[in-house]
C-alpha cells in the first residue's frame, strides 16, 4: 500500500460505534503526506545529538522538543535515532560532571561550539560502553572540522585521548565525597550547588541523592490520553493495538504509556483531536478539581492548555473552563488545543492571574492555580534546569506564587475548590506556600478526599497535599494541594 493510501485510511480511524482498522501500519516517525518541511542535509547521529544539545544549553529549549526537531528532519535510521537519543541525554544530564572531567585536560576555556563537541564525545567515552572509543574521538574531530575549526582539531583529539587515558587508569574524575559531600553531589549529578543544599535540607542526603540520581529507564516513553468526547477508552486501546504501539495502561485514569512510539504529533489522528500527550501528574492536577458537567472552572495559569483540555473533556463539553495566561502567544497555544480537540466549552483569554477581576469573584466551582515554579520535578524533560537555575530566579518565584494564589482565591465560591499545583519538589514553593496561605485564610481548609488519586499514590496525600517524587512514585515530580472554601471570610 502506498503512503497516500495509508493516509486515506488514517483519515477516519475511529467510528462512533467501532473503529475501522485497515491497511498497513502508519509510522509515527514519518510526517503526514502533504506536510511541508524544509530540505535539510543528512545528519549523523552525533550531529543530531550535538544540535539538540546546543538548542538546550544555548537556546533554552526543552530537551524532548529539541531532540524531536532534530530527529524528525534527520533521515536517520531507527537505530541511529536511538544512538542520537542516548548520546544527547547523557551529555545534557551530565553536563557539570563532564565539564569537571574535561577541565583537567583543558588549559583554557573552549569556545561554546568546541565545548559542546567535546561534551558529546565525552558523554560517549564516560557513559556509553558499547561505543568504540576511537569512533567517539574521530567523529568529534570531524565535527570540529565541519564547524570551521580546523585549527582546533588537534586540541579536540588531544583532550579526548587524555580523558580516555585517565578513565582507563582509574583516575578519579569526581570530587572527593569525604572532603565535601555537597560538591560531590553537585558534580556527580550535575545539579547546582545551591539546589543540592536545598534538596538535602528538605529530604536528607540519601533521599536527595535518590532524587538527583533518577533518570527514566525508557527515553522514548510518552503518556497519551484519549479525547473522550471523540472516542472511548476501549476504542482507543483497539487503535493503539492495531497500530502496533508498545503500550500499557497507567493506573492514572485514561492515561496510556507508549514506548518507542516516535513523534506522535505527526499522526493525523492526533491532528484531528482523538488524543493528547500529557504527563500523569499533570492529569492528576486537573482531576484534583473534581470536574463535573455544568461546572464553572478557572485554570489561572493555563498554557499550553493540557489541563484545561482535560477539564473540558471531563465536563463533557458543558459548563465553562476559563483558561488564562499573561502572554498572547501562549494563549494561542490554548486556542489551538481547543480547536484541535473541538472543545466548545473552553474560554481562553489573555489575563494576568495577579490582577483583580470583579466579574469572577466567588463564582467558580473550582480554581486551578498551576503556578510558575522552578520546574525541578520535571528535569527529565528539561535537564538543564538543574544546573542553570540561579538563586536569584528561585528567590523571585515565591512572591509571584503568593500574588497569584491570593488573587485567585477570591474567585472560589463557598464550598468550591482551590487547587494549587507546581511541577517542582522544593518545600518553599509548595507546602510552605500552602500552609502560609491557610494561616492568612482560615476560610480555606484542607480537602482530604483522595478518590481522585490512584490507590498506590494515596499514601503520599496528607492534609490535603501530595508531593510526588519521580524516584519514589514513578510519575513526574509534582505538588498538588486541595483546599475547600467554607465561608466568604
Amino acid at each position: 500500500m502506498t503512503e497516500q493510501q495509508n493516509h486515506r485510511e488514517e483519515k477516519r480511524p475511529f467510528q462512533s460505534q467501532k473503529p475501522a482498522f485497515r491497511g498497513t501500519q502508519e509510522s509515527p516517525r514519518r510526517p503526514m503526506p502533504g506536510s511541508k518541511r524544509p530540505a535539510t542535509s543528512r545528519k549523523t547521529a552525533r550531529d543530531a545529538a550535538l544540535k539538540s544539545l546546543q538548542e538546550v544549553v544555548r537556546g533554552g529549549a526543552y530537551a524532548s522538543q529539541a531532540l524531536s526537531r532534530q530527529l524528525n528532519d534527520s533521515g536517520l535510521s531507527p537505530e541511529d535515532k536511538r544512538l542520537a537519543t542516548g548520546i544527547f541525554y547523557f551529555a545534557a544530564e551530565n553536563r557539570l560532571r563532564i565539564r569537571y572531567a574535561l577541565a583537567k585536560f583543558l588549559q583554557t576555556n573552549a569556545d561554546p561550539v568546541t565545548e559542546d563537541i567535546l561534551h558529546i564525545a565525552a558523554a560517549q567515552i564516560l557513559f556509553m560502553d558499547k561505543i568504540p572509543d576511537h569512533a567517539a574521538v574521530d567523529e568529534a574531530v570531524k565535527q570540529a572540522r565541519a564547524s570551521g575549526r580546523e585549527g582546533l582539531t588537534g586540541l579536540v583529539n588531544g583532550v579526548l585521548r587524555s580523558l580516555l587515558r585517565a578513565r582507563d587508569a582509574g583516575e578519579d574524575l569526581l570530587p572527593n565525597r569525604d572532603d565535601d559531600p555537597m560538591e560531590y553531589l553537585s558534580v556527580r549529578y550535575s545539579v547546582s550547588l545551591h539546589i543540592v543544599k536545598r534538596l538535602v535540607s528538605a529530604y536528607g542526603e540519601q533521599m536527595a541523592e535518590n532524587i538527583m540520581a533518577y533518570a527514566p529507564e525508557e527515553r522514548s516513553r510518552a503518556v497519551v490520553r484519549p479525547n473522550t468526547l471523540a472516542i472511548s477508552p476501549d476504542e482507543f486501546e483497539q487503535w493503539l493495538t492495531h497500530r502496533n504501539f508498545h503500550w500499557e495502561k497507567s493506573d492514572v485514569r485514561n492515561a496510556y504509556i507508549i514506548t518507542s512510539g516516535g513523534d506522535l504529533s505527526y499522526l493525523d489522528s492526533y491532528k484531528r483531536g482523538y488524543f493528547s500527550m500529557q504527563g500523569e501528574s499533570s492529569m492528576l492536577a486537573a482531576y484534583a478539581c473534581l470536574p463535573k458537567p455544568g461546572m464553572q472552572i478557572l485554570d489561572a495559569c493555563a498554557a499550553p492548555g493540557g489541563k484545561s483540555a482535560l477539564l473540558c473533556e471531563e465536563m463533557r463539553g458543558t459548563g465553562r473552563v476559563y483558561a488564562w495566561d499573561v502572554h498572547e502567544h501562549r494563549v494561542e497555544l490554548i486556542r489551538a488545543a481547543g480547536k484541535r480537540l473541538s472543545l466548545d466549552n473552553l474560554r481562553p483569554s489573555v489575563r494576568d492571574a495577579r490582577a483583580p477581576y470583579a466579574s469572577f469573584e466567588y463564582l467558580m466551582d473550582a480554581v486551578l492555580v498551576d503556578a510558575p515554579c522552578s520546574g525541578l520535578g520535571v528535569i527529565s524533560d528539561k535537564p538543564d534546569i538543574k544546573y542553570r537555575l540561579s538563586e536569584e530566579s528561585l528567590a523571585s518565584l515565591a512572591p509571584l506564587q503568593v500574588e497569584i494564589l491570593e488573587n485567585c482565591a477570591r474567585f472560589v465560591k463557598v464550598d468550591g475548590l482551590l487547587v494549587y499545583s507546581t511541577c517542582t519538589i522544593l518545600p518553599e514553593e509548595n507546602e510552605k506556600q500552602v500552609l502560609d496561605f491557610q494561616k492568612r485564610h482560615p476560610e480555606f481548609v484542607p480537602d482530604e478526599n483522595d478518590e481522585w488519586l490512584p490507590e498506590r499514590l494515596r499514601g503520599v496525600y496528607r492534609n490535603g497535599m501530595a508531593q510526588f517524587l519521580s524516584c519514589r512514585d514513578g510519575v513526574e515530580g509534582f505538588f498538588i494541594a486541595r483546599m475547600r472554601r467554607k465561608s466568604l471570610t
